[in-house]
């Protein structure tokens, strides 16, 4: 495989922009293989496969044609010789043309998306992968101001397109590579930080839902914001009406400041990262809600056993949980379902009769079923009598293919004590 330095920003070969048959790799599958691709999943695993045709050895990003193992084309994809997820699917056009126009489209598409489901809005999660039909691509824009992570080699080779059709469809100040994800191991790929264009300033002033925010460009979680949780902290602001609110692990301030401009008489939110703090200190003075939001730096497991003991003169009546993720891979699942079940157990205990606990749990290896039962056992731990008052997942820039689980990766509910 080339060192990855040298794919990036490679200009396009020809089986990209002409398709001549015999210069594409031929991924043939195992028999029956197709069926998950034909029910609309994007991705082929490498035991799947039967044999590759290829004039040449393949490398790590090069197009290629799936084909089944009864002749049937099914499509494009980008293929990599040395990952579990050996071909991500383009196109199930087998001619379509993997050129700039091609990009150009996908991307114009996805921003029409946005257009609908975040009307007025300049920040939100402009791409999203798979689901945008750009495997490995995601995109957060923040006003003039976009952030990338590249998760594939295929996407990777073809950076410059892809900039290109940024450029022309939205004309941003800067283009920020924020690659510092761990699954780029998985591919091969390095991980670095750095301005692909323009100019990029430390921080960046976005609006969400009328709330002001600042976003630090390159430095802590996702790109700087979490955009997945929008919809699910609009939802709640009438619930906030009037509550004690305790945030924990609160990043920036998301939904404590969302608590606080909703009538929440007060908020305590607490986080590990001192640097998550000083950011949320800063948009609260933003959205002017310094006497309704204080912060407390610390472990928000340890804090949450002492309000489960009920040892804190802070009594909150609502208390948002929301946990980074748990589970960095699937053999994980059982030991994260238990913590996440320690920890929902805690935060049932500490509310009083009519609390509420909105919770969340992000990782595409829990699925929905695993969600509701977590949230049984702990409300059984806990002994409490609990409803549902919702059951949501990801804000809706963050689309989701059906026939693709892992395009669903966010569970979020809201309980009542009863």
């Amino acid at each position: 495989m080339q060192p990855a330095a040298a794919r990036v920003g490679e200009t396009p070969s020809m089986s990209d922009t002409a398709h001549k048959a015999n210069m594409l790799a031929r991924v043939i599958l195992n028999p029956t293989q197709e069926k998950r691709l034909l029910a609309g999943h994007n991705w082929v695993f490498s035991n799947e496969i039967r044999e590759v045709f290829a004039e040449s050895e393949p490398q790590a990003g090069d197009l290629a044609l799936v084909v089944a193992a009864s002749g049937h084309e099914l499509g494009l994809a980008f293929y990599h010789p040395h990952s579990l997820i050996a071909a991500r699917m383009l196109t199930r056009s087998p001619k379509e043309p993997i050129d700039a126009d091609f990009f150009g489209k996908r991307l114009a598409d996805a921003i029409a998306y946005r257009e609908k489901v975040c009307p007025g809005e300049n920040a939100y999660r402009l791409c999203f992968g798979e689901s945008d039909g750009l495997p490995g691509l995601i995109i957060d824009r923040y006003g003039s101001i976009l952030v990338l992570q590249v998760l594939s080699a295929g996407i990777e080779r073809r950076l410059d397109l892809i900039a290109q059709a940024l450029c022309a469809l939205l004309k941003p100040q800067g283009i920020y590579l924020k690659n510092d994800h761990r699954t780029r191991s998985l591919e091969g790929l390095p991980l670095e930080c750095r301005t692909l264009s323009g100019v990029v300033p430390e921080k960046v002033p976005i609006v969400e839902g009328g709330l002001r925010f600042t976003a630090a460009i390159g430095e802590g979680q996702k790109t700087g914001h979490y955009f997945d949780q929008r919809d699910n902290r609009a939802y709640l602001r009438p619930f906030f009406a009037n509550r004690i609110v305790l945030d924990l692990y609160c990043y920036t301030g998301g939904f404590a400041i969302t608590a606080a401009k909703a009538g929440a008489k007060s908020v305590l939110a607490i986080d590990s990262s001192g640097p998550a703090l000083t950011l949320a200190k800063e948009n609260v003075k933003l959205n002017g809600v310094e006497r309704t939001v204080s912060f407390d730096e610390g472990d928000a497991e340890k804090a949450l056993d002492a309000f489960a003991l009920l040892q804190q003169p802070f009594k909150p009546d609502f208390i948002v949980l929301d946990p980074p993720s748990l589970v960095p891979a699937k053999k994980h699942l059982p030991k994260a379902l238990r913590l996440y079940a320690k920890l929902n157990s805690q935060a049932l205990r500490a509310l009083p009769r009519g609390g509420y606990l909105a919770t969340a749990a992000c990782s595409h290896h829990v699925s929905r079923e695993d969600f509701v039962l977590m949230l049984r056992n702990a409300q059984a731990k806990a002994q409490r009598a609990v409803r549902f008052v919702s059951l949501r997942g990801q804000s809706s820039d963050h689309p989701i293919l059906l026939a693709m689980p892992e395009t669903e990766y966010l569970h979020f509910a809201l309980l009542e004590v009863l």
